[in-house]
């Protein structure tokens, strides 16, 4: 029997965690191609800081309050990690879904290719799993009830083993290639060090200092600590490279990028999918054109992307870090642990 209402945790503007509101609310109830979810575990993301913040700015206005595509419509469930399992199907359904345990593709796209590029985001755009239920395109409702993964694991894949995913791919990052990972030891970051070395990538990490065991046990070959001195970290990372990069999966961006550009080999890749270290950098161009390296932007994953992380998940072959459990009802203490950033691996919430 699904009630009528449920517990959400619901974002009422842009602002500090007062924003973020438990709220009792109605049930929503899926439509023609939808299917309603109970969800089983929904985690964490840069994705659900930033927006409540409005920290993503507009072209040609860095500092206005928006979401990551522009405008929110308030007010918003977020979370865009969801691990369920379909309760029910809407009118022209495949009523024999029901009781499929599943993953959620959280992206919206602007086609129906397999190609088709990200514009909307669950929890952003729409309705995400800081809940009990929430409703889903029927499509992007991945059937996973044959993985190993327990709900928590699964949970953490979505966002940050999906965008780990299409910077990888976007970045043409393959066997016996040699990769460094800034901001290794975060969500993004730890799923682009498990999925490069399980490609036979070679892969350098960065990270703060103290959780150097975390990412050697994640497959990382060398671990190099940021600091404040651009240029010396740079060196480090290239020392521990011993010799040009052949990619860089930088999930910072910041000064970090034109200190180390000249450490890229020619016809090397550089694929920014952050800018938690700084949006705007002076970077001299001719490094970029004279050694043909390929500057490329990144934004979570495509529908091929994401059903080939949905069959890694169901074969095994990914081992998703849970840092840390929460209760849907302690989503501040969550997210302020979140923010500071001080765990390796994934904060999930249970409804």
């Amino acid at each position: 029997m699904i009630p009528e209402t449920m517990q959400a945790a619901v974002l009422t503007g842009f602002g500090g965690p007062e924003v973020l509101e438990l709220r009792t609310v109605a049930v929503p109830r899926p439509g023609d191609g939808e299917v309603l979810v109970r969800v089983a575990a929904a985690a964490l993301n840069n994705t659900d800081l930033w927006t409540r913040r409005g920290a993503y700015g507009l072209p040609g206005d860095p500092d206005a309050l928006a979401g990551w595509r522009g405008p929110v419509a308030f007010p918003r469930i977020q979370g865009g990690d969801v691990a369920g399992e379909v309760v029910a199907a809407g009118a022209g359904g495949d009523a024999a879904r029901v009781g499929e345990r599943v993953l959620v593709d959280p992206a919206f796209y602007d086609g129906p290719g397999p190609d088709a590029s990200p514009v909307g985001l669950l929890g952003s755009e729409a309705d995400g799993g800081f809940a009990e239920y929430v409703v889903v395109a029927a499509d992007r409702a991945h059937d996973v009830s044959a993985s190993p993964l327990g709900d928590d694991e699964l949970a953490c894949l979505p966002v940050a083993y999906g965008t780990a995913a299409g910077v990888l791919a976007r970045g043409r990052v393959g066997a016996d290639e040699t990769v460094l990972v800034t901001g290794a030891s975060g969500g993004v970051g730890l799923a682009a060090v498990q999925l490069a070395v399980a490609r036979g990538a070679r892969v350098v990490a960065l990270t703060a200092p103290g959780k150097d065991d975390v990412l050697r046990e994640a497959g990382a070959a060398a671990v190099v600590h940021r600091g404040p001195d651009p240029e010396a970290v740079a060196a480090a990372a290239a020392d521990a490279a011993g010799a040009a990069l052949d990619a860089v999966v930088d999930v910072v961006g910041g000064p970090l990028l034109p200190a180390l550009l000249t450490r890229v080999r020619d016809g090397g890749r550089w694929v920014i999918a952050g800018a938690i270290g700084g949006a705007s950098v002076a970077l001299d161009l001719r490094r970029l054109y004279l050694h043909n390296v390929a500057l490329v932007g990144s934004s979570m994953h495509t529908p091929a992307h994401f059903a080939g992380l949905v069959a890694d998940a169901v074969a095994g072959l990914v081992d998703p870090l849970v840092a840390a459990r929460h209760d849907l009802a302690a989503i501040h203490t969550a997210q302020d642990e979140f923010a500071r950033a001080e765990r390796v691996g994934k904060i999930v919430v249970t409804p």
